[in-house]
């Protein structure tokens, strides 16, 4: 009888060593399932890259180069901030529009695009200090009748989706009608086509797509001035100081004006 006591504690014993070995090993798969969602989310606070998110059709910001590579002025910069930071610079090319919520949702550590600084964008992520200053000019075909912002009126101007020629054009031209596109050189296309009156951008890619589209030329007037700054997820504090500090050396340094003349050229 006590040899059959002795039997029915042993098993109890190791019944309950095997549970606490399942339970320590239920712990470490969903750790190890955590990282990978960590992983999957985009996250590149632990692989040392740097991931920036940008439109590369908006030159001489960011454009396809030689070799089918992303170069422009914002590229330039951000190599130098990846290189302050020890990280390795990783650009993500997408729709314009997309480029806010890819920073929001840690797909990308932060967006440079030309990107102006507004407070409905503040909503969404935060802005660095201001790095470049951007005039908003009209281009048409040769001979419109379009002379200025105020001929605009009853016209159909193209612009980029998301941009801020788009938030001006609809919220302060309520007489213009809006044909939105996620590349500029379809809005050429269109306006050369007669399907469009104008487009509305910024002056130095604007130099860039009349240059590419005999026919095009750019009024003498801008239609409103804009600023500049890079996208950060809210309340990432660290990335942004980071930022601002490399940018305000730069500037500094006059180094984005040399950055900017380089991709004229």
């Amino acid at each position: 009888m006590k040899a059959l006591k002795k039997l029915a504690l042993l098993l109890a014993v190791v019944m309950v060593a095997a549970l606490a070995l399942t339970a320590c090993g239920g712990e470490s798969g969903s750790s190890g399932s955590d990282s990978a969602s960590d992983d999957a989310s985009g996250s590149t606070a632990t692989n040392g890259q740097l991931v920036m998110a940008t439109e590369a059709g908006f030159a001489p910001y960011e454009y396809y180069g030689e070799g089918n590579e992303i170069v422009g002025v914002d590229v330039d910069i951000a190599n130098e901030i990846a290189k302050a930071m020890g990280k390795e610079l990783v650009i993500s090319d997408m729709n314009f529009d997309a480029i806010l919520s890819a920073v929001s949702s840690g797909k990308a550590d932060f967006g440079a695009a030309g990107l102006s600084i507004t407070e409905e964008r503040l909503k969404e992520v935060d802005f660095t200090i201001e790095y470049a200053t951007s005039k908003q000019v009209i281009i048409v075909k040769e001979g419109s009748d379009i002379t200025s912002g105020d001929d605009l009126a009853g016209k159909t101007v193209g612009v980029q989706t998301g941009t801020t020629a788009d938030l001006y054009i609809s919220d302060e031209m309520p007489d213009t009608s809006v044909q939105q596109y996620t590349k500029y050189m379809e809005a050429a296309s269109d306006l050369l086509n007669g399907r469009i009156d104008a487009i509305v951008m910024d002056s130095l890619p604007a130099d860039e797509l009349v240059k590419a589209n005999a026919g095009l030329v750019i009024l003498e007037k801008e239609l409103f001035t804009d600023k500049y700054g890079m996208a950060v997820k809210k309340g990432n504090t660290e990335l942004l100081n980071q930022l601002n500090e490399v940018l305000q050396k730069l500037m500094d340094e006059g180094k984005i004006e040399e950055y900017t003349i380089n991709h004229l050229s």
